[in-house]
């Protein structure tokens, strides 16, 4: 067999791909199986956007799309950053893509040449550093600890930056850990990267409207004007509206990097499906209460799983501030041993056999570059939260 690519050595299967197979497979073995592995919302696209659509397809809107993606959704995009980031961006500075990744995978691929470093704070979502890997670009992890609320601080990110950093990511509020930043936070980094000019930042906002942080949320480049031309600001339909499976993601940023994102977009998918746009643009200007409503909803059912996660022996569960996620430390857990008989020595080892002992799927740490951890998506009806919190607490108990 001929070889395959050597930039494929160091790419894996993200961890909560490979939890969601081996759930699938108990599943499928008769099992009752409760899954807080994907960062999904369980809620219904809204029914203006499926109408939209299903209007567009009818219209004949189906041929191919421009490469950035529509002028009336560009134009919606635009629409939605003024209103909600406080950011004026022309038509020719956004682009529309297959989902938020491949903004990233965009972005990282048209300007990151190899041995060019890609700060990233952790934990965090694996594949900024799978996609800065494949661009022959060097990823290099910022610890954020829980004693600092899952926060990067100013002085840990200024010690990151070299002459060889190319990106800076933030994700806040965070992919696994929930943090998210005040105001003044996200103007105390931002005064970091003005003292360093050769480096654009990436400003992953997918959760934004996941947040619980009293001020509200906060974008970088609105906060900090002068960093406005080296940041790229990413978002989406996915976590908002629910929309996930349409696959579409946006981004806002300098005219020169968008045009190069483009071009390389031309070179991959090309534009995305045309009746995704059209569900889109209604999804960012129709009704927005249900936004509100189920930020409410996530506030609640984060409230219920980190106190009954707190209530389970050997287990610490932070609170977090945003996003759908509770990273809780299981290192309390370590050195026991189940009911079934495995000892369990690391936070992989938990998550495994919490699935195949308890039928409770969750994401180890390590997928995350932050041990002993596990993530579990709170995204889900409050009584299945309910349920597998429970088999989670006897667990715990069953341990010796």
């Amino acid at each position: 067999m001929p070889a395959l690519a050597q930039r494929l050595q160091e790419i894996t299967l993200s961890g909560s791909t490979r939890m969601s197979i081996r759930a699938r497979e108990l599943r499928e073995a008769g099992h009752k199986v409760i899954s807080l592995t994907v960062g999904e919302p369980d809620f219904a696209t809204p029914p203006h956007a499926i109408e939209a659509a299903h209007e567009a397809a009818l219209a004949g809107r189906t041929k191919y799309p421009p490469n950035d993606g529509w002028p009336e959704l560009k134009a919606a995009v635009q629409r939605k950053f003024r209103r909600e980031n406080g950011l004026d961006y022309a038509l020719d500075e956004i682009m529309v893509a297959n989902g938020g990744k491949q903004v990233i995978l965009d972005g990282i691929l048209a300007t990151v040449d190899g041995g060019d470093e890609i700060v990233i704070p952790t934990p965090f979502w694996s594949a900024y550093a799978d996609i800065g890997k494949l661009a022959g670009g060097v990823p290099v992890l910022v610890p954020c600890p829980q004693n600092n609320g899952f926060k990067l601080r100013p002085e840990d990110l200024d010690a990151a930056i070299t002459p060889r950093t190319k990106w800076v990511v933030l994700n806040f509020p965070n992919n696994p850990s929930g943090a998210a930043l005040t105001r003044e936070e996200v103007a105390a980094l931002a005064a970091v990267l003005m003292r360093h000019p050769h480096v654009w930042v990436m400003s992953d906002e997918m959760y934004e409207h996941i947040s619980y942080v009293e001020t509200g949320f906060h974008s970088i480049a609105a906060v900090e004007p002068g960093l406005r031309d080296r940041v790229l600001t990413v978002s989406g339909a996915s976590k908002t509206y629910a929309m996930t499976g349409w696959r579409v993601g946006f981004c806002g940023g300098p005219r020169a990097l968008i045009k190069a994102m483009t071009n390389m977009q031309s070179q991959t998918t090309n534009g995305i499906a045309t009746v995704a746009q059209a569900a889109t643009i209604a999804a960012l200007d129709g009704p927005q209460d249900a936004v509100e409503e189920r930020r409410a909803l996530y506030r609640a059912r984060r409230d219920l799983v980190v106190s009954m996660l707190n209530e389970a022996p050997g287990i610490q569960c932070h609170r977090p501030e945003g996003a759908f996620y509770v990273y809780p430390s299981v290192a309390g857990l370590l050195g026991r041993t189940t009911a079934g008989g495995r000892r369990l020595e690391t936070d992989e080892d938990v998550a495994m056999a919490l699935l195949e002992e308890n039928h409770v799927a969750t994401v180890s740490g390590t997928a995350y570059a932050m041990s002993p951890y596990i993530r579990l998506s709170y995204a889900t009806d409050t009584e299945t939260l309910r349920e597998a919190c429970a088999r989670i607490q006897a667990f715990c108990q069953g341990l010796s």
